[in-house]
């Protein structure tokens, strides 16, 4: 795939991820699901990023794990992805499509206005456990994604006013039980993550930890993960609207630490290129 053809992909899939953001916005202010056009158009989002990636694949001979392009398109694709395949499973969770579908626009339209070029991935970096490092991440971020957005809904909801309410989150109750899963799980993930990381980081650098800002922004949200379900399993007094809040707060967190970093570093890692 030549990149002028890339690039006129990446305009395409931003223009589906924004308006599948406007169809669920559309359909919730009249009182509508909206899921079936929301999932049709985040199935084609998906359908071109991974044309996009197989294409750049082949083209550069490497996966898309080293520049900020790179972050963005790979997530923007693997969340897309994830939060079809949770909505699937959970179909509770495709109300929280309407928080969802702006931040994926959000990457789809930042992924239009930074540098393309590709850096050359470092022999001693392309092992086994880079792959479960980056796959532990992007399941990390895609369950962190559906938590924050159905807490996000349910926090809305209780200031929304008539019969909206009810078309934004049907069964409230069974949506909360999905936040706590879905958080636990990314917490399980983020643990996988930070563990394939330090394997493959003493593969390919000869040291477990260097404390550079990804690892240590990294393990700041891990703790943050962890007191969050703590707190919420032993302090019982802790309301619903401060769990959801924290919720949303770690997934803020999480979000600088995947798409802020890179922008003060010329790689996710220090010391990459």
């Amino acid at each position: 795939m030549s990149l002028v053809l890339e690039q006129q992909l990446a305009l395409v899939a931003a223009a589906l991820l924004a308006a599948a953001t406007v169809a669920r916005v559309w359909a919730s202010a009249a009182g509508r699901s909206g899921d079936r056009a929301t999932a049709a158009l985040l199935t084609a989002a998906v359908a071109v990023l991974g044309a996009m990636i197989a294409g750049r694949w082949v083209r550069e001979g490497q996966g898309p794990f080293l520049t900020m392009y790179d972050v963005l398109l790979s997530n923007a694709f693997s969340l897309s992805l994830l939060f079809l395949l949770v909505s699937g499973c959970l179909p509770v969770v495709r109300s929280a499509a309407l928080v969802a579908c702006p931040v994926l626009a959000i990457l789809g339209i930042w992924m239009l206005v930074v540098p393309s070029e590709s850096v050359p991935l470092p022999p001693t970096f392309d092992n086994y456990w880079l792959w479960v490092h980056v796959g532990a991440g992007k399941l990390f971020l895609g369950a962190c994604l559906a938590s924050m957005s159905a807490a996000a809904l349910l926090l809305l909801r209780q200031r929304v006013e008539g019969d909206r309410r009810m078309a934004m989150a049907r069964d409230p109750e069974a949506l909360s039980r999905a936040v706590w899963l879905l958080f636990f799980l990314a917490f399980v993930f983020h643990s996988c993550m930070l563990v394939a990381g330090a394997v493959w980081a003493h593969s390919a650098w000869g040291r477990y930890w260097s404390w550079d800002p990804l690892e240590t922004w990294t393990l700041a949200t891990w703790l943050l993960l962890g007191f969050i379900l703590h707190a919420r399993a032993t302090y019982k007094g802790m309301s619903e609207n401060l769990g959801y809040s924290l919720v949303i707060v770690s997934f803020v967190l999480a979000f600088l630490t995947f798409f802020g970093v890179p922008l003060i570093s010329n790689a996710p890692h220090t010391g990459v290129i």
